[in-house]
């Protein structure tokens, strides 16, 4: 029998954090230990489906400093509540558009997103949606990054090769965009390229600056990989050389992480044992989750099968008071895929004739 948890009972819900793939973040309190937590819900019923329990397996097998902690999933009257690390410095993307960071910053967030992906690959999880709004940051004087939203995620070891187009437009590498399968693990790298080029340039490499609000014109360039870095941005050599390996269309040429790892641009400043670290270790992290407490697969998927069933009763208490957030950069002078609208993330539409609904 699944245990039905009455959230204003063990949480003290305080306000909305924004809108994920699938749900809705919350930022409450745990009761029992006054822990601050992000929890993720989802309504129960037909939203609860196998790709909702595909990123809470992915996500739980992950345990890494630069990868949001995962804590329990919980079942309420009305909705799946997944609860996870809070990461209180917010979207790394925040920092970054329009503005753009100096290059030795870039590096020190760029290998926290190359340390914690390669921490993925190595347990064979491709993200699939890789984005500086999908990278949150905490409050420590030097930031760790954290990447967050599974939903998109596949493992090898459980799925076959990815053949659907998710992601978010700007980030999409090239052979996602085409109807045949790819490696979602070199789909991830071309994303890490694109966010550091924001971070270095303040914007997409594939956007049109004069036609922001024209898809098929990234679409276009992404396939062409037409990009350029702008004269006036002060980018070292080393720096544009890495990111022209990392836009290469062809998969099988680009650059691997392994190969991003030894690059002299990667390690300038890094001590020379760090340079050689591997990933596949679990990695530190400052939110605890001790072996004992994690639940079992076998208990999660319980629980996720009871919310396929249609909640009864009113809904969280708390989202009512707290309406979703709008972004802090001003709509107008950005990209419409940067908001944190549902339609931020694509997938590619049934055939004609078929229910429109996304796959």
């Amino acid at each position: 029998m699944v245990k039905v948890v009455i959230m204003e009972e063990r949480f003290k819900i305080l306000e909305e954090l924004g809108q994920g793939n699938t749900g809705m973040v919350m930022l409450m309190r745990d009761k029992r230990t006054n822990e601050l937590v992000a929890v993720k819900c989802i309504k129960r019923g037909e939203a609860i489906n196998d790709n909702v329990e595909r990123e809470i397996i992915n996500h739980r097998s992950l345990k890494h400093e630069n990868i949001i902690g995962f804590k329990e999933v919980l079942l309420t009257p009305t909705h799946l509540a997944i609860v996870m690390e809070y990461a209180a410095g917010g979207e790394l993307h925040c920092r970054t558009y329009e503005v753009g960071l100096s290059e030795d910053e870039a590096r020190y967030f760029f290998r926290q997103i190359i340390s914690g992906i390669s921490y993925c690959h190595s347990k064979e999880i491709c993200h699939r949606d890789l984005k500086l709004e999908n990278t949150l940051l905490d409050m420590s004087p030097n930031p760790s990054l954290k990447i967050c939203d599974f939903g998109f995620s596949l493992c090898s070891l459980w799925h076959s090769q990815p053949k659907s187009l998710v992601g978010t437009p700007p980030y999409i590498a090239p052979e996602v965009l085409s109807d045949k399968e790819y490696d979602g693990k070199m789909a991830d790298i071309w994303s890490c390229g694109v966010m550091l080029y924001v971070m270095l340039v303040g914007r997409y490499p594939f956007e049109d600056p004069d036609d922001l609000h024209n898809i098929h014109k990234v679409i276009q360039k992404i396939r062409n990989v037409e990009y350029s870095v702008p004269e006036n941005k002060n980018i070292s050599m080393e720096c544009r050389e890495l990111l022209s390996r990392i836009f290469i269309a062809d998969p099988s040429k680009r650059i691997t992480l392994a190969e991003i790892k030894s690059h002299p641009w990667f390690l300038k400043g890094l001590p020379e044992e760090s340079a050689t670290e591997g990933e596949e270790e679990e990695g530190p992290t400052a939110f605890s989750r001790d072996k004992q407490d994690i639940q079992s697969i076998v208990e999660i998927k319980q629980i996720i099968q009871e919310a396929r069933k249609a909640g009864n009763g009113s809904n969280v208490k708390g989202a009512e008071e707290h309406p979703r957030k709008e972004p802090e950069i001003e709509v107008g002078k950005t990209p419409w895929w940067i908001r944190k609208e549902p339609q931020a993330t694509i997938r590619r539409p049934k055939a004609k004739g078929r229910a429109s609904s996304l796959s």
